[in-house]
This record gives C-alpha cells, sequence and structure tokens, in this order.
C-alpha cells in the first residue's frame, strides 16, 4: 500500500514526487519521459534555467527524482478505482493499491474513436495482457498508436487464432504469422450489447475483441467519477478534484502549458496530497 500513487512522469508528476518525498510519504509513479520535453530544442523560459535543452533539462529531473525512495513504474495505467478507504491501480496486468492519486498525465488532444467509451468493457479493452485470455483461439483487432502496442499485439498472437493490426504509428515492426497489418483510419466501434465491428475510413474489421493501445485514455475512462472539462481534470487552488483524496498537477489541468507551472502545481499536489493523509490517518 503506498500512500501517493503519481501518474505521470512529467515536471508535474516528478515535483509531486519530490516533495511528497521530503513529507516521508511512500511514492510510486507510473509513466516514462516526457515525449514532448525531449524534442524541445531549448527552454527559453524556465526561472534560472536559461535556454537549457529538453533533453538536459530532463536528465536534471530524473536525477533529482533518482536522490528520492520512489518506486518507478513504466506499466501503463489503464484504471484507477475509488475503493472507499484507498484506490487501486491497474497498471496492465498488475494492481497496485495507494491511499491517494496525483493524476499528472499531461493533456492528449487526440479523439477517441466514436463509441470507443461506449463499448469500453464490452468488447473494447485498453489492456492485452489483462484481457488476452478472454479470446484465446479467436480473433482481435489491435489499434496501435506506440510501440507497445506493436508488442501488445504479437503477445495476442500467441493467444488469439488471428489478430489485425491497425497501425497509427510509424515505429518499426516485425509481427508473427498470423498478424495482419491494416493501415487505414478507426472511425467507430459497432455492435449490439458487444463491439462487433470497427469500421474504418476505407473498410472495415470483425473481430471477437478490440484493444486500443496509445499513450493516453480518456480522463473519465481513466478515473470513473472524474470531474472534466474537455481534456482538462477540474481542480481548485489546491489542486483537488471532486474526488476525496485525487488530486491533479500540470497540463492536465489546464493552460498555460508551462514547465514552471506543471512544477509549481506538482508541488501543491504533493502538499494537498500529505495533508489529506495526514487528516486520513488522524
Amino acid at each position: 500500500m503506498y500512500d501517493i500513487a503519481i501518474i505521470g512522469k512529467g515536471p508535474a508528476g516528478i515535483s509531486a514526487a519530490i516533495t511528497a518525498h521530503a513529507r516521508n510519504k511512500k511514492v510510486i509513479v507510473f509513466g516514462g519521459d516526457s515525449k514532448k520535453l525531449l524534442l524541445s530544442p531549448s527552454i527559453p523560459n524556465y526561472p534560472g534555467l536559461m535556454e537549457i535543452k529538453g533533453t538536459e533539462f530532463v536528465k536534471r529531473l530524473n536525477e533529482h527524482l533518482a536522490s528520492t525512495d520512489a518506486v518507478l513504474s513504466k506499466k501503463m495505467v489503464t484504471a484507477v478505482y475509488s475503493m472507499g478507504g484507498y484506490f487501486a491501480i491497474q497498471a496492465q496486468n498488475d494492481m497496485i493499491e495507494a491511499k491517494s492519486v496525483i493524476i499528472a498525465t499531461g493533456v492528449d488532444f487526440k479523439k477517441s474513436i466514436e463509441n470507443e467509451d461506449t463499448f469500453l468493457g464490452m468488447g473494447v479493452s485498453y489492456c492485452a495482457t489483462c484481457d488476452a485470455p478472454l479470446y484465446r483461439g479467436k480473433t482481435v483487432a489491435v489499434v496501435g498508436y506506440n510501440k507497445e502496442s506493436i508488442e501488445e499485439a504479437n503477445f495476442l498472437s500467441e493467444v488469439c487464432s488471428k489478430v489485425y493490426f491497425i497501425s497509427m504509428t510509424r515505429e518499426p515492426y516485425n509481427f508473427n504469422e498470423n498478424v495482419e497489418v491494416i493501415k487505414d483510419i478507426p472511425v467507430k466501434f459497432e455492435g449490439h450489447m458487444h463491439a462487433q465491428k470497427l469500421i474504418l475510413k476505407n473498410t472495415e474489421v470483425v473481430a471477437d475483441g478490440f484493444f486500443v493501445i496509445k499513450d493516453s485514455y480518456p480522463l473519465t475512462s481513466l478515473v470513473p467519477g472524474l470531474d472534466v472539462d474537455g481534456p482538462h481534470v477540474v481542480v481548485n487552488r489546491a489542486m483537488e478534484t471532486n474526488m476525496k483524496g485525487v488530486f491533479a498537477a500540470g497540463d492536465v489541468t489546464g493552460r498555460p502549458y508551462q514547465n514552471a507551472k506543471a512544477v509549481g502545481e506538482g508541488q501543491v499536489a504533493a502538499l494537498s496530497a500529505v495533508d489529506f493523509l495526514n487528516g486520513r490517518d488522524k
């Protein structure tokens, strides 16, 4: 049981982890390095670090994070469930428990596939490792947006009789024989009580199950019951959400999308989580 689970390893998440460590809290951080930062040739407006390269900024953040005892996990978090007195965090095939949660996932403006949320848990899944046994010997389709989706498709090919891979990534791939690659744009899921078909721009795929594997998921699917405004989590100045014990920080809370804001909000979110935990323990 962790005191604080931080979802996201960008400036906000790392700032929150550093602050929580300073307050002697047991912390786990989910995620990888910020792609947005790694691709930044320079950061001109971070106080005290004029024109620092994005790669150097990430390096310094990671060095500071490494000085703490925070546990790091690169596993993708697909859902956070409130269990009353704690939270259950589904990270691929693991279930992690924490007393509080800080969402620092950044913001993703990519639209979900139409009816994706409608059929989630009813033929549509975000975790192949978790749900592959349900489709043993059957036909599935993977909508893949990243390198992980390629690995998941190959894993599914060992369990399922046929795998369609709808490629939305530029990552190179080397698939097993029973994986068929389709380069087309997903439009919507169709079915009756259960997803049965994925309509693409130029064709369609019929399968027993569908897996959508990408870097982030709709906030309402990630944390059921969370109050959101479009791609952003609704918070107050203490970075508190509408759910007790759940906090948010960084780009996911809204504009401006600045590193300095993210770091400050990460600190506030961690301090608010610490106050929540101290009051809860009392």
